[in-house]
């Protein structure tokens, strides 16, 4: 993991587990981008794969993965 990934505060993450909490995909993106305009987008991988989402219950998880989905693929990064 990036040392900068475990040094994130985890007041920056508790806001996107309760937009999600609360079902308020406007609410998570907005945090998303500011999380990345303030880390950077490596930095909030590492911390969405093993801080956030596994935090999630089954249902939440389901969610925001149907909220990704229907936004459709904006990009495809070839993986070699």
């Amino acid at each position: 993991m990036i040392t900068v990934a475990t040094q994130v505060p985890i007041n920056t993450i508790v806001p996107m587990l309760i937009a999600i909490s609360d079902r308020n995909w406007e609410q998570f993106k907005t945090l998303e981008s500011d999380f990345v305009d303030q880390y950077g987008v490596d930095v909030w991988e590492e911390v969405f794969n093993f801080r956030l989402k596994p935090a999630l219950d089954k249902d939440s998880d389901r969610w925001l993965l149907v909220q990704w989905c229907s936004t459709g693929i904006k990009s495809v990064k070839n993986v070699t």
